[in-house]
């Protein structure tokens, strides 16, 4: 018997409402170590395909014959077959995950933030799957993307269903753990795509200056995308202040971390920027601006609805990383808690230069594992 599967859409829909969702992952253990499906309440249990070749009774103890189980692999072909063993064995509800983690590592969930001002709305595009946070501002009939994935046919579909056109491409700075799609979706759309210059010095490709100063208009005015020089992170990460509401904060400032300042090799130099956006500018800043980071690390930061989101003043209330006052301990404290670098994040950065070309199929592989950009105090 072929065992039904379940799409990438259907689980993260499970996911961001927060229902009760039981996988059996049956990866390797070091992979599932690295990289596992963890939002929202997922159970997940962890047994490698090879120890259930001869028989099931090691999942036994943890499953139930009549509850939903979610079987999980690399590609989807393995968890098939632990499907049908499970599904011999009596178990009612078993579903394998179509096209498995590395589908799941492109899954895009799209969540609307709210509406604007002067009309319009903020949607922010969760990437369950890594972690990444990009944005999609609409404003009669023109839209901006902001921080976009490489799976720009998801945001082309969005447009379409929307009957609006993307006008602006911008990346808040040079990406490290994922490949941009903001330059070729500005291709795709014909639409301007800008990157802030000091992240810009080694590309091989013409873009538009993401200035503090230069407001981006969406729409008729309605919508002001207004950039924030806001370095440390990388020597150019530039933050967007949208409809006097949203500070778009990149990858420096997190809901439950801050951003590390090491993807370049320049954690040293970098702290002191890092401490000086965190400390002072983003200090002189409305407490009321409600921060929508370019990643999230924990299960727990997916509201109610699924978006990653909090207000300013908040943060500056609960997140650790910006409780130091005295700055030697806020430089140990980065540079002593770095998490490993991300994956394949030096030919990444190549790659979103226009250095490097890969394939589609090895520019999927440079990106599976989790998005490592955050440093947790």
């Amino acid at each position: 018997m072929t065992v039904k599967t379940i799409t990438t859409g259907e689980l993260a829909k499970k996911v961001v409402n927060h229902e009760e969702t039981l996988i059996l992952d049956v990866r390797n253990t070091d992979e599932f170590d690295d990289w596992k499906i963890e939002v929202g309440k997922v159970k997940v249990i962890n047994e490698p395909y090879f120890n259930l070749l001869d028989g099931i009774e090691s999942v036994e103890g943890d499953l139930q014959k009549d509850q939903e189980v979610i079987v999980v692999c690399a590609k989807g072909g393995s968890s098939q077959m632990v499907g049908e063993l499970l599904d011999e064995a009596g178990y009612s509800y078993v579903y394998s995950l179509e096209g498995g983690m590395k589908a799941w590592s492109e899954h895009l969930e799209p969540t609307k933030v709210a509406g604007l001002k002067g009309g319009g709305s903020l949607y922010q595009f969760v990437r369950l799957g890594k972690g990444c946070l990009s944005y999609f501002v609409e404003s009669e009939g023109e839209a901006a993307v902001i921080d976009a994935n490489r799976m720009t046919d998801i945001y082309e579909a969005f447009v379409e269903e929307k009957d609006v056109q993307i006008k602006h491409l911008i990346d808040t700075h040079l990406h490290a753990d994922h490949i941009s799609g903001g330059r070729q979706l500005a291709e795709n759309v014909k639409g301007t795509y800008y990157l802030p210059p000091k992240d810009a010095t080694d590309v091989t490709f013409d873009y538009t200056a993401l200035q503090e100063g230069n407001d981006i208009v969406v729409g008729n005015t309605t919508v002001q995308v207004q950039p924030i020089y806001s370095p440390g992170h990388t020597l150019g990460s530039t933050s967007l202040i949208i409809d006097d509401q949203y500070l778009l904060t990149g990858d420096i400032l997190f809901i439950e971390s801050i951003g590390r300042p090491d993807l370049a090799g320049k954690a040293e130099d970098w702290v002191g920027d890092l401490r000086e956006t965190l400390y002072k500018r983003y200090k002189e800043l409305s407490n009321d601006l409600v921060v929508l980071p370019a990643h999230y690390s924990f299960a727990e930061e997916l509201g109610k609805s699924g978006e990653v989101s909090a207000r300013l003043g908040d943060l500056y209330q609960k997140n650790s990383g910006l409780q130091v006052d005295d700055e030697g301990e806020f430089r140990k404290m980065v540079t002593d808690n770095l998490p490993p670098q991300p994956n394949a994040y030096e030919k990444i950065r190549h790659t979103n230069m226009g250095k490097a070309n890969p394939d589609e199929e090895e520019r999927r592989e440079m990106e599976i594992g989790p998005n490592r950009c955050a440093v947790h105090g």
